[in-house]
């Protein structure tokens, strides 16, 4: 057996592999694992942060998250998950009601199923949802103006803030670049992060669409925490170990 106390870089590697495997370490759970002290294990864990591993956490850290692809590259990426989580996020749409779509490319798919017949408002920042959801002709449909961003493929920016703080959404669809039990939801880009505070604050029900490989990471920019998401939409391969015991309801599909 590896005294662990003894060799700091296989106990790095380790800690590093369970990162891998699971997507989040706890101090506590570590020190009682390595037969090591709480320094040691916050040393190994800001030496395995300095190297873009791990970002911390409170009591802990979870793996870094990828650098976020072009929207174009992500419609490529996971989409029998997409779609799947796509399909039931349609399904909880409300009739009658007034929704905001955020961009991404989950939410690209999830436009496809919302029944052309159903009498919605759906604004969304997207250009790409608002184009395949041009034809509808039960309610309406309104892009929000800006400066679209490539990566995001969203509009931003302060005309984009100014006209979502002049409505109020009946359901919210929120983009989600990480999802984590004690960091919340994140975003990559600080703009897009202000966006979504906004939405959020102007949405009565807000909805989540996660695919495996976000949950349980932290991106740059806070965003809310999981109290302020009333509904997760995850796919059977997803690890939801640290989410179950939170306010908010998880639909696995």
């Amino acid at each position: 057996m590896i005294d662990y106390d003894a060799f700091p870089e296989q106990r790095q590697a380790y800690i590093e592999q369970i990162l891998i495997e699971k997507g989040r370490v706890v101090s506590a759970d570590l020190v009682s694992l390595l037969s090591v002290s709480e320094h040691t294990i916050r040393r190994d864990l800001q030496k395995l942060a300095r190297q873009g591993i791990c970002k911390r956490v409170y009591g802990g850290a979870v793996s870094q998250l990828k650098q976020s692809a072009t929207f174009e590259t992500r419609m490529t990426q996971c989409v029998a998950e997409k779609s799947t989580v796509a399909k039931k996020c349609a399904q909880l749409i409300k009739t009658n009601s007034c929704i905001f779509i955020d961009a991404g490319s989950t939410y690209l798919a999830m436009a496809s199923y919302i029944p052309h017949e159903m009498e919605l408002t759906i604004v969304t920042n997207s250009p790409q949802i608002a184009s395949l959801l041009s034809s509808r002709t039960h309610g309406e449909l309104i892009l929000l103006g800006g400066k679209v961003n490539p990566q995001t493929g969203s509009t931003m920016g302060s005309d984009t803030v100014n006209q979502i703080r002049n409505m109020v959404f009946d359901q919210t669809f929120i983009g989600v670049c990480g999802l984590d039990p004690q960091a919340g939801l994140s975003a990559v880009y600080y703009e897009d992060a202000c966006f979504k505070k906004e939405v959020i604050t102007q949405s009565n029900e807000v909805i989540a669409a996660v695919i495996a490989d976000k949950m349980s990471q932290v991106a740059r920019y806070k965003v809310a925490t999981c109290e302020d998401i009333d509904i997760v939409v995850v796919s059977r391969e997803t690890n939801i170990q640290g989410f179950e015991n939170l306010n908010m309801h998880i639909e696995v599909v």
